[in-house]
């Protein structure tokens, strides 16, 4: 029980900042790729800030012996840069460029009530599942 309360906390610490900081709101997020138009650098402030945190609380939980409300840290062992892993971050970075949001900024957005936000997801679940399936094809094809 309070792992799930721990993860919903952290989900509605990681909401409240992706509302703060504008990158719930599509308009902005295609603002900030604008360079050469109404380009708005405000995001760089969000990500670097983000990455700030993310380098100083590695160093910092992982000199624990494990987490808090588990036995060991599940960490990306992968340390290749791969066809799947270059096709899978470009399509990411032209989804957020054509559509405005990510994965993790769509999610707060849903609480909008508007239709975008719910596309985005159904479209995000399709790709998803076709990635899935494909993967899956691939492996036993091999």
């Amino acid at each position: 029980m309070i792992r799930i309360l721990s993860a919903g906390l952290i989900g509605l610490v990681f909401g409240a900042g992706i509302v703060i900081s504008g990158m719930g709101n599509p308009a902005k997020v295609l603002n900030f790729f604008d360079i050469f138009g109404t380009w708005d650098p405000s995001l760089m402030l969000v990500m670097g800030s983000a990455l700030a945190v993310t380098f100083i609380g590695y160093r910092f939980v992982l000199k624990r012996p494990m987490p808090v409300f588990d036995k060991v840290f599940h960490l990306p062992t992968k340390t290749t840069i791969d066809k799947p892993l270059v096709i899978g971050s470009a399509m990411f970075g032209i989804g957020w460029g054509i559509a405005g949001f990510c994965p993790g900024g769509v999610i707060p957005a849903l609480g909008s009530g508007n239709i975008q936000p719910f596309m985005f997801v159904m479209a995000m679940i399709a790709g998803i599942a076709a990635t899935t399936v494909l993967r899956t094809r691939a492996t036993k094809a091999a």
